[in-house]
């Protein structure tokens, strides 16, 4: 699985304007919902704010995975970004969050769900992937990270 084929520039937000967890979640899902993501935008977002309000999905090197299964997509979505401003998402280090990845899937499609989460953090672990996020001025800067780090190493 590849996240840059899930992830289109087009559901990326550089600058995201939201400075708390909720306003975060809720620009991407509109993101998503203004490029044809979800069939129903609100059902995604309870999804995804519910799945929050379990347990933090701040999970560490400046990193927020907010997800959620809904019947409000069809299949597994992507919308990605980084605040204008670090945002406190609860984070299991205690750090602020820089980049957001939020997933909206089906119930019935645990598979891809799980596969992107573990594909965005194994990203997250290499530190250079990490550095070249931080310094993404744009969304198809953002994306141009993603899409090399992804890549079979040659």
């Amino acid at each position: 699985m590849d996240i840059s084929s899930i992830l289109p520039v087009e559901r990326i937000v550089v600058p995201i304007e939201a400075h708390d967890k909720h306003g975060v979640i809720t620009e991407l899902i509109d993101k998503l919902a203004a490029t044809a993501g979800l069939t129903d935008r609100d059902a995604a977002l309870q999804a995804v704010l519910k799945r929050e309000s379990e347990r933090t999905t701040g999970i560490g090197f400046g990193l927020a995975i907010p997800h959620g299964k809904s019947d409000g997509c069809e299949n597994l979505v992507m919308a990605a970004g980084k605040p204008s401003a670090p945002v406190d998402f609860d984070s299991v280090d205690g750090n602020p969050v820089t980049f957001v990845v939020l997933l909206v899937s089906p119930p019935n499609q645990t598979g891809a769900h799980i596969q992107a989460l573990a594909k965005i953090s194994r990203l997250m672990n290499m530190e250079d992937f990490r550095d070249q996020i931080t310094a993404a001025a744009s969304p198809e800067e953002l994306f141009a990270a993603i899409e090399q780090h992804e890549a079979p190493a040659t």
